[in-house]
């Protein structure tokens, strides 16, 4: 299951109005366009803090820096 971001320039805009957010987005960016997991899931051994939205669809919400962004 390829990870698709919905819009990147969204991410890059945030991490232009809160520098702090950087360092985190841009880990975070690394991992998802090479991650390849198998179900949502998955995604929890890679990243700690996963949300999953349920209602049948496989959308999920990540906590970037420590649940800051």
């Amino acid at each position: 299951m390829k990870t698709r971001l919905i819009k990147e320039q969204t991410v890059q805009d945030y991490m232009h109005k809160h520098a702090s957010s950087k360092p985190g987005f841009e880990r975070w960016l690394e991992i998802i366009k090479s991650a390849n997991w198998e179900k949502p899931e998955d995604m929890a051994s890679t990243f700690a803090s996963v949300d999953y939205l349920g209602g049948g669809t496989s959308r999920v919400v990540f906590d970037i820096g420590g649940n800051n962004h």
